[in-house]
């Protein structure tokens, strides 16, 4: 009577009718959301399960939802006849596209009010607003693990299973998640389409791009609660926490010696074999590590990526920039616990410790 559509079937009607009334009485016992129909609470459940009973016949790939599959299918038989004039890379949907050349432009249009970070995608987004809410609606029911996302805890799930279904057609290598094998497969073809539009450097993720945006903006999210001090990723704050709690899980097998971080111990190893492997183009020097090589190559080049906010100086370390950037806070971190005297550099403080041991290590030969 409210809209004079008709139905075949009388559960249709009352399903229909419930457009009207805003009734919502098939419940999910996991979170308490409540639908108009059965049929979409079982497709809810699923976010909780984890259950993909969609499946592709082309590639393999497991879907929650049929339409969801449906929109996948389209990716075999579609044409791809929008095409991104950046890197060649051609989509199905203009939709697809308009969100893949944010990749290369660096557009975030989803800000978040909350924190003030923004994303290029509105699912990025939605699911950043779940670190602030703590929502996690997505449940193993193996462990009771929870998580903010679907795929996540698909990914969760390969840990108990060991299921690799992600297979390198190059080299034969199975991955457990399905960006993780893109990710991988670029070290094949060598593409590196997240592009820096402050100083043009390529990377093949879009992870590696966010943080070297950081070596630019100065920007350092993660913060010790020990001290204070920032990282700009969390692997570089864990390693620091390491120098508070003195832990140095990394051993060499060698000669026992132990590293906070796994590089230090590559890199130690080295001077066991007296290997180099990396070796400058330029002036054929050779280095252990791949970083060293780095920061040798721009003595040749003169490039300086690390710039500082405040005065525009640029260094060719960040950790430069970082001893220079407390020339601007006057932060000066390494206390002698001798006499209390604090300075902004380590060596300094190393420095000033020997006035009071008395240690004089340079003696000369003549």
């Amino acid at each position: 009577m409210e809209c004079e559509k008709s139905f075949s079937r009388r559960r249709n009607l009352r399903s229909h009718q419930r457009t009207h009334t805003g009734e919502k009485p098939c419940k999910c016992m996991e979170c308490g959301k409540s639908f108009s129909q059965s049929n979409s609470l079982s497709s809810h459940q699923r976010t909780h399960t984890g259950e993909t009973p969609y499946k592709c016949i082309e590639c393999g790939k497991s879907f929650s939802l049929s339409c969801v599959l449906r929109l996948h299918q389209r990716t075999h038989t579609e044409e791809k006849t929008h095409k991104c004039m950046e890197c060649g890379k051609s989509f199905s949907r203009s939709g697809e596209l308009t969100t893949h050349q944010r990749t290369h432009t660096g557009e975030k249009p989803y800000k978040c009010m909350e924190c003030g970070k923004s994303f290029s995608q509105s699912g990025h987004f939605r699911l950043h607003q779940r670190t602030h809410t703590g929502e996690k609606p997505h449940k193993c029911m193996e462990c009771g693990k929870s998580f903010r996302s679907s795929d996540a805890l698909t990914s969760h799930r390969r840990t108990h299973t060991g299921e690799k279904p992600h297979k390198c057609m190059e080299c034969g290598k199975s991955f457990s998640r399905s960006d993780a094998l893109t990710a991988h497969r670029r070290t094949h073809t060598g593409e590196k389409p997240h592009k820096c539009m402050e100083c043009g450097k390529s990377f093949s993720q879009s992870g590696r791009l966010s943080l070297h945006q950081r070596t630019h903006t100065g920007e350092k999210p993660h913060k010790c609660m020990e001290c204070g001090k920032s990282f700009s990723d969390t692997g570089g704050l864990r390693i620091h926490e390491r120098t508070h709690t003195g832990e140095k899980p990394h051993k060499c097998m060698e000669c026992g010696k132990s590293f906070s971080c796994s590089s230090n111990l590559r890199i130690h190893q080295m001077s066991h074999t007296e290997e180099k492997p990396h070796k400058c183009m330029e002036c054929g020097k050779s280095f252990s590590g791949r970083g060293q090589l780095r920061l040798h190559q721009r003595t040749h080049t003169g490039e300086k990526p690390h710039k500082c906010m405040e005065c525009g100086k640029s260094f060719n370390q960040s950790g430069h920039l970082r001893v220079h950037q407390r020339t601007h806070t006057g932060e000066k971190p390494y206390k002698c616990m001798e006499c209390g005297k604090s300075f902004s550099q380590s060596g300094h403080l190393r420095l000033h410790q020997r006035s009071h041991t008395g240690e004089k290590p340079h003696k000369c030969m003549d």
